[in-house]
């Protein structure tokens, strides 16, 4: 799972995503969400589990981590695709991660939905952001995404209804908004945002950012 056309630097950030095969969904339910949002913590090592293996109870967040290979800047996770924020602690460790959070990803949703073969769109696809402006931007523009699903043009028309959008957002819970405003939950521990520029130095201040790309309109 070897990525083409980029070659990963210690310190440098990456915007990282993938989508499923044919676009077809890859979150069904809230465990299908939950376990991919324990992997992002799980996996994020460079021993080797059987996260397939593990019950539901157990919980991938019980796991202890030692020389994480990447930080993780923000996520979200949408019905058919999702979005990764990263910075690698290691070389290669960028691969390294994704490959062991999509493979554990792929071993439990074939189980569970009783499937075989692949489940993503081809290899995962990643973008460097190597401008300030640009790296900022991406922090709203994952956390943005849940927006969609309530209205898909809202880039081209404007928020129709920027409070049910805003409390959207606050709803979501498979994105790493909530962490940057504050929400005290188990998922706070995936990011390791110390790596990443203080762009947000108060939670107000990422909340602001958010309003004020609802006001956004291409």
């Amino acid at each position: 799972m070897a990525f083409r056309k980029i070659n990963f630097s210690d310190g440098e950030y990456y915007h990282v995503y993938n989508r499923g095969n044919s676009k077809q969904d890859i979150f069904h339910d809230k465990e299908d969400y939950e376990r991919f949002l324990g992997l992002l913590y799980a996996c994020n090592q460079k021993n080797n589990f059987k996260s397939d293996s593990l019950k539901k109870d157990e919980g991938l967040f019980n796991v202890t981590i030692f020389n994480p290979l990447v930080s993780v800047g923000s996520y979200c996770l949408m019905p058919n695709h999702f979005h990764i924020l990263i910075s690698q602690n290691e070389d290669m460790g960028i691969s390294k991660y994704i490959q062991k959070v999509i493979t554990g990803y792929v071993m439990y949703y074939n189980k569970k939905y009783k499937r075989t073969g692949s489940l993503f769109e081809g290899k995962f696809k990643a973008e460097h952001a190597n401008t300030d402006k640009y790296l900022k931007y991406l922090f709203s523009y994952i956390h943005l995404n849940p927006i969609k699903l309530i209205q898909k043009d809202w880039k081209e028309k404007g928020i129709l209804n920027k409070h049910k959008a805003l409390k959207y957002l606050q709803e979501y819970k498979f994105s790493s908004f909530l962490d940057y405003t504050g929400v005290n939950r188990v998922q706070n521990i995936i990011l390791n945002t110390k790596v990443f520029p203080n762009y947000f130095p108060k939670q107000k201040d990422s909340f602001n950012e958010i309003i004020d790309w609802l006001s956004y309109k291409e």
